[in-house]
């Protein structure tokens, strides 16, 4: 039986583990490796990129820089998701706010001295984003329409992180050898910036009240709902240019699969949006884009799905 202190302390690690939103880390971490292996570097040897070092630093770095920033985002955010997510704000207030602070702080200095350890480049790329971070949660955020672009922006500049790692090794005149990567790259790039684009301004609407009562002035509240889910419709439609060009210019393999399905779950999206008025339906909607998006991670094998089944060949292979 667990005494009163020991069911504490497991309470309060819940707490913080749903401060830091601990159970996006692995998805992070899996989509990094998976791009890395499928996306970025394709002409590499998947088992020189699991053992590759350096790029284990990248990846635990960027998990722990998100992990930071979710932190000083409910930092800033508590008042408000007292409103918006009682629940889980009351379940976030079990850790005191200098706790997470203390936490915040530690984990970015351990970022630091692992960027440190691969390059100073490294080291002022995270010292950047933790600051852009932290700007954008104390800032930024409030404002429409810099605060969406902002908030997709950060959540794909740990992907761009693992692509500087790999090109700027290349000499600069074989660059023109990887047009058609880089194309690649770029349009999944895209595709993700703008289903993150959308989500971001679902939540808006998801969190009106919460919003309207902190005199955060969001989409919604600057300029009404109508015109919020006009922005999200001409999004949602431009989704279509980078699904054509993964499709019909670039090869993706069998993970066209899974963007002709985006576009189709995309399409009942739009109509439900239109539907929608309560915080319950904006938030079906936000589940919508948030399955899109990690369904998204676990498809990027199907570039080449042999790995299903020939694992060992397609690490070994040069």
């Amino acid at each position: 039986m667990l005494s009163r202190q020991h069911k504490l302390l497991i309470m309060k690690i819940a707490s913080l583990f749903s401060v830091v939103r601990g159970y996006n880390i692995p998805v992070i971490i899996l989509a990094q490796y998976l791009s890395a292996i499928f996306i970025l570097a394709p002409e590499k040897r998947a088992l020189d990129i699991l053992l590759d070092f350096n790029l284990f630093i990248l990846v635990f770095a960027s998990s722990l820089t998100i992990a930071s920033g979710y932190i000083i985002n409910n930092f800033y955010d508590s008042q408000k998701d007292l409103i918006n997510r009682p629940n889980k704000s009351m379940l976030d207030r079990l850790v005191s706010q200098k706790t997470k602070l203390s936490v915040y702080f530690t984990l970015n200095f351990i970022v630091a001295l692992m960027a440190l350890f691969v390059s100073w480049r490294v080291f002022l790329f995270f010292s950047g984003y933790i600051f852009f971070i932290w700007f954008y949660s104390h800032k930024i955020k409030k404002y429409p329409i810099i605060g969406n672009l902002t908030a997709a922006l950060l959540a794909v500049l740990p992907f761009f992180a693992i692509l500087l790692y790999f090109y700027t090794r290349i000499p600069f005149e074989e660059i023109e050898n990887y047009k058609r990567q880089l194309g690649v790259i770029f349009s999944h790039a895209t595709f993700l910036f703008l289903l993150l684009l959308i989500r971001e301004m679902i939540k808006d609407l998801e969190n009106l009240k919460g919003d309207l009562a902190n005199d955060y002035k969001t989409i919604p509240i600057v300029y009404g709902e109508d015109i919020s889910k006009k922005i999200i419709t001409v999004l949602t439609i431009l989704t279509i240019l980078p699904v054509y060009a993964l499709i019909d210019i670039y090869d993706v393999g069998y993970m066209d699969v899974y963007f002709y399905s985006c576009l189709i779950v995309l399409i009942f999206f739009l109509v439900y949006l239109w539907k929608s008025t309560t915080k319950t339906q904006f938030l079906l909607l936000h589940n919508t884009l948030k399955f899109l998006i990690v369904a998204g991670v676990f498809c990027i094998v199907l570039i080449n799905p042999s790995v299903l089944w020939h694992g060992k060949r397609l690490l070994m292979t040069v």
